[in-house]
């Protein structure tokens, strides 16, 4: 008769710890991305900023044919930049909760060791 570990340390101290670094490591995994949809945020901003300028050229220019191609690629640009903005407030959202859980992790294992969480 073997015993069953998961259920003598389901809430030891080593359970808790390795939580604690697996919710580190998903932190950095989700700053990475963040900081990889910051730049890509960046760049969407400037491609559509670029697509305006190239808009009101043709516009000025009175060049018809070019401005209808023109605003299509526009809307376009616009579009995908709200994906990306989109997707960086997420991981934003999801970061920030990530975080609270760390925070709520760590004073439940301040509580469980008998610390007041006062200092």
């Amino acid at each position: 008769m073997g015993s069953d570990l998961r259920e003598e340390t389901a809430d030891g101290p080593a359970v808790r710890s390795a939580e604690l670094i697996i919710a580190s490591a998903r932190l950095t995994e989700l700053c990475e991305c963040a900081a990889l949809l910051r730049r890509t945020r960046a760049r969407s901003e400037e491609i559509v900023d670029e697509a305006r300028a190239l808009l009101e050229e043709a516009r000025r220019d009175g060049d018809l044919a070019r401005v209808v191609l023109l605003r299509e690629q526009f809307e376009l640009a616009r579009a995908k930049y709200a994906q990306v903005l989109d997707a960086y407030m997420r991981i934003l959202q999801r970061i920030t909760e990530e975080r609270q859980e760390i925070i709520e992790g760590q004073m439940d294992r301040g509580r469980i060791s008998g610390l007041s969480g006062v200092a």
